[in-house]
């Protein structure tokens, strides 16, 4: 099911069990512990950032942490960013706080207060680090002295312009999509052993959907960063966009309707095409409906409609929901919950996703959801 879209939402169980990058997924633009300046003017906000100056590595890692507004005693924890499991606690004394440690490699890290949000996200190396903060103004913590985390910061500034291109719904325009590619390219770059390089082609890559750009500032970056989990998470994504691209033609599919008779994709080519995931028992693909039933009825009068297929179990929980969220358009399943077939054919590892494509067949965008679904087939069936 669709995760939470807001780090503050997230409670310390779930910090356990998320992976890091879906950390970074959740919150495109880290608001804790950025140093940027905002000048402002007639033009539109631009978020600017000086380079982080040279830091000196050393054998280890040292936090010196102030943060003022917590009581003494309060836990603090650093968790292990990929997994999200403490690897080292201690507590407040007198606002302040320590962790010492040595690293193989800079790593994401997680410190967390009184085991709640919220927390902050440091990219950690073996430096002298120091944390500056207060409880009740715990956007404006400082963190410093770890040149990689100086790195992120300075990404974070350069991609502040295109933030809006990370918010679910947006419709990307070609100029701004285009800027954000020049920006995480030129930080790449720029910065080829930086071991946040990797989290700029992801940057790119999650708005472009442009496997080659990805591929071609992974190819930039040093062999030592390259080795990294972040770079493999990044390949992953590469080869996950390659697969059914837009702009090529989508497998053909058949399945069992409603009825229990064959019901194939082919059927409906010359038509365009909301290929749907779901199921009754997801409450974000319920929250979703109303918006497809409303594109459903503006637009099935122009050549588009809905195909649904359901990661369903029980098909009578499935017809009910389907007429109770009255989706009426056509249906299919094979009642295997998330070994449904067409799920697997696709990738499908979570819901609600959806693939629309063409009277020929071939994809034009994916996960078209909120405001975005409809600006879409507004734009091809206007």
């Amino acid at each position: 099911m669709k995760m939470k879209s807001t780090i503050a939402a997230v409670t310390f169980k779930e910090i356990s069990n998320l992976n890091l990058f879906w950390i970074l997924l959740l919150a495109p633009f880290f608001s804790i512990a950025q140093q940027t300046k905002k000048i402002t003017g007639k033009k539109k906000n631009v978020v600017k950032a000086a380079a982080p100056a040279p830091v000196k590595q050393l054998n280890g890692f040292v936090i010196e942490g102030e943060m003022k507004g917590f009581a003494d005693g309060t836990s603090v924890a650093l968790l292990n960013g990929q997994t999200g499991a403490p690897e080292s606690e201690t507590v407040i004394k007198q606002n302040k706080f320590s962790f010492k440690g040595k690293l193989d490699m800079p790593d994401f890290k997680i410190i967390l207060f009184n085991k709640q949000p919220p927390y902050l996200t440091i990219f950690l190396d073996n430096s002298v680090v120091k944390i500056n903060g207060d409880k009740n103004d715990f956007n404006s913590t400082r963190i410093t002295g770890s040149a990689s985390h100086g790195d992120f910061e300075l990404l974070n500034a350069q991609l502040s312009p295109y933030q809006q291109l990370f918010t679910e719904g947006t419709l990307h325009d070609s100029a701004s999509t285009a800027g954000l590619l020049l920006a995480a390219e030129n930080f790449v770059k720029n910065k080829p052993g930086s071991f946040i390089a990797p989290l700029a082609a992801i940057r790119a890559i999650q708005v472009t959907e442009n496997p080659a750009a990805a591929e071609r500032m992974y190819t930039m970056m040093t062999a030592e960063v390259r080795a990294t989990g972040m770079s493999n998470y990044l390949l992953d994504l590469v080869t996950k966009t390659k697969f059914n691209a837009v702009g090529t033609v989508l497998s053909d599919f058949t399945q069992a309707d409603t009825t229990g008779k064959p019901f194939a994709l082919s059927s409906l080519r010359g038509k365009y095409v909301l290929i749907d995931f779901w199921a009754s028992w997801c409450r974000p693909c319920r929250q979703e409906n109303p918006n497809v039933v409303d594109n459903f009825n503006k637009f099935s009068n122009k050549n588009f409609t809905v195909l649904g297929v359901s990661l369903d179990k029980g098909k009578p929980e499935w017809i009910e929901a389907i007429h109770t969220d009255g989706l009426a358009w056509p249906h299919v399943s094979d009642l295997q919950g998330w070994a449904n077939a067409v799920a697997k054919q696709f990738q499908v590892t979570s819901i609600p996703q959806n693939i629309l494509i063409g009277p020929d067949g071939k994809i034009i965008g994916k996960n078209l959801r909120g405001p975005a679904l409809g600006r879409q087939l507004e734009k091809l069936l206007r």
